[in-house]
């Protein structure tokens, strides 16, 4: 595998990591360096950590991981989408009702039902005999990169929008669930 094609693989493998930190973005009042960067390490690591793991773990369990990992990733989204979207009718509760998260508890599933797609990546890459240092370290830096741009990109459009961008970003979360489940359910 060239290093262009694993380029091009972290970047689809980052678009989920992107369309999330775009709905952090949407729902920030402002977006400072500081949160674009700790959402972006959050998604960067996994993204680069979860095809190490399914590296290791690829002759023993792939068979199990590949049949659930859709309805993992499915079940998250649509669980914290549907949050967000019913925190979009709420009434604001003072100046950081629209605030972002970055702890643990709230970032961690996130960045995990994104990066689920990575493991099976990791499994594929055992099988193709790729070095998996350096490939997982390009989809966390790719990951990275992309994930801070989603989080100014969100909240441009948020700060215009501010309700509805909530609103929005759990819809779009939900989406990407249920685009995660057909994909997986139609091959």
């Amino acid at each position: 595998m060239t290093a262009l094609e694993l380029f091009f693989i972290a970047i689809g493998l980052s678009m989920d990591a992107f369309a999330v930190s775009i709905c952090a973005g949407l729902s920030m009042p402002k977006a400072t360096l500081k949160k674009a960067f700790q959402i972006a390490l959050y998604f960067g690591i996994f993204q680069a950590g979860m095809p190490v793991i399914g590296f290791f773990v690829a002759t023993l369990f792939a068979e199990k991981i590949i049949a659930y990992d859709h309805w993992i990733a499915f079940a998250l989204l649509c669980f914290l989408g549907g949050k967000m979207v019913l925190g979009s009718f709420k009434q604001d509760g003072g100046e950081e009702a629209g605030e972002v998260s970055v702890k643990p508890a709230k970032m961690l599933p996130l960045a995990l039902a994104t990066s689920i797609d990575a493991l099976a990546v990791g499994v594929s890459f055992a099988f193709l005999q790729i070095n998996i240092a350096p490939a997982a370290a390009l989809i966390g830096v790719v990951t990275f990169l992309i994930a801070m741009l989603g989080v100014k990109i969100g909240n441009v459009f948020g700060a215009k929008f501010k309700s509805k961008a909530e609103l929005a970003g759990g819809v779009i979360l939900i989406l990407i669930g249920v685009q995660i489940l057909i994909e997986h359910l139609s091959s």
